[in-house]
């Protein structure tokens, strides 16, 4: 097992594809966790084959499957379930993202473990969780962003809602699911024991709401879309410059507004007892809106973003990837980490949080399919040569 990070010592079986179970595996293995990556033997998780693509495979795989080892496993075969059981009872994590009841028909599921590994902690990620009336349909991140209220926040009033151009649903519950997991282990060396860590596509979004189920309930107040803005807090929002880049501005603390409106030149606004507090600002927010677009409209973003910072309010740019590329406190932070990829480079984004003592790291990018089989199935679960030839013979494992 890896000798450095936080979960170093800890193995863990990823059993999911796609996005929000692997990237659970992702965090975990970046601290430390070994992550055997249980793959079918057809092609590998569909991930090695989506969006951008470096010869045969996705260049997301480098990222999402890093530290990880991948050993292919037939679980639609009476042997590859066995594989998949002995590797299981072998680990102290076990994380799955199919349809609740999938594992459980392959007998695979937590409460198939519970005499054999009593202290596993099994990861399960699916969109509407383990229970409840929706619980057996199918849930893309896509669908429960929107149940979740999130998607009815973003956009523009009167129109269609959007969504991010990410996967943020997925990525937000492997979040969610590392998280759970970390608080089990840390239960378990206390108790001894493992238990269930059920993430809900739509429940992880929905932790991301805010007030908005209390100012429902409390004054029966539905939060709207707002466009660039936020509601209720006043002045943020973002202002075309004259050089047609976006800058944000967030000045909505009251000696903060102070100083931005008086950088922005227009110092009785700043006086103005109207606006000294969120709420009279909020009142008048077209107002307050109107100057700093004109502010804003008459400048370039570099100088309007140096007037901001030496007045010490909060404003930045809207970044692209290749703007994070070049920006110095991204190189300063190590914020990217190189990777080799078929004797070329590669950069993949760094994992927060940082440690100070036991950080996190890439030790080697997602590789090829199968690159743990003979490690993993023959060093630790003992099969002979002749068995592992008996089970690609069987395409079993290839």
């Amino acid at each position: 097992m890896n000798s450095t990070g936080p979960l170093a010592g800890y193995r863990v079986i990823e059993l999911g594809q796609l996005l929000a179970g692997p990237f659970a595996g992702c965090l975990l293995g970046y601290f430390g966790a070994e992550v055997i990556k249980i793959e079918p033997p057809g092609g590998g998780d569909p991930i090695r084959r989506w969006r951008e693509m470096r010869g045969d495979t996705s260049l997301w795989w480098h990222s999402l499957a890093r530290n990880k080892k991948s050993v292919t496993i037939d679980l639609k075969t009476a042997q590859g379930v066995d594989l998949a059981r002995r590797l299981i009872d072998k680990a102290d994590v076990a994380i799955e993202n199919f349809r609740p009841g999938v594992v459980e028909k392959w007998g695979l599921g937590p409460e198939d473990f519970r005499a054999t590994n009593p202290g596993l902690v099994y990861a399960r990620i699916s969109g509407y969780g383990q229970d409840g009336p929706y619980a057996g349909k199918p849930g893309f991140a896509s669908v429960c962003e929107a149940m979740s209220g999130f998607r009815y926040v973003n956009g523009h009033p009167g129109e269609a809602p959007v969504r991010p151009n990410l996967s943020i649903g997925d990525t937000i519950s492997g979040i969610h699911a590392a998280l759970g997991i970390s608080m089990a282990l840390l239960e378990k060396n206390r108790s001894g024991s493992g238990q269930v860590v059920d993430v809900a596509l739509v429940e992880s979004m929905f932790n991301l709401m805010e007030a908005v189920v209390p100012e429902f309930d409390g004054n029966g107040v539905v939060r709207e879309p707002a466009g660039s803005t936020v509601t209720g807090i006043v002045p943020t929002n973002t202002y075309r410059c004259a050089d047609d880049k976006y800058i944000v501005i967030g000045g909505n603390g009251d000696s903060i507004f102070q100083r931005l409106m008086i950088a922005a030149g227009y110092p009785e606004m700043a006086a103005d007892p109207r606006l000294a507090t969120n709420p009279g600002r909020v009142e008048n927010e077209a107002e307050i809106d109107a100057a700093l677009a004109q502010w804003c409209a008459a400048h370039d973003s570099v100088y309007l973003l140096a007037q901001l910072d030496q007045a010490r309010v909060p404003a930045g740019p809207i970044y692209n990837v290749e703007d994070m590329l070049a920006d110095e406190h991204f190189q300063a932070r190590g914020l990217f980490e190189s990777v080799e990829i078929d004797g070329e480079p590669l950069k993949i984004p760094a994992l927060a949080p940082r440690l100070s003592r036991t950080p996190g790291a890439t030790r080697w990018p997602g590789g090829k399919l199968g690159n743990g089989n003979q490690e993993i199935l023959g060093d630790l679960l003992g099969l002979s040569e002749q068995q592992l030839e008996q089970l690609r013979a069987a395409a079993v494992i290839i």
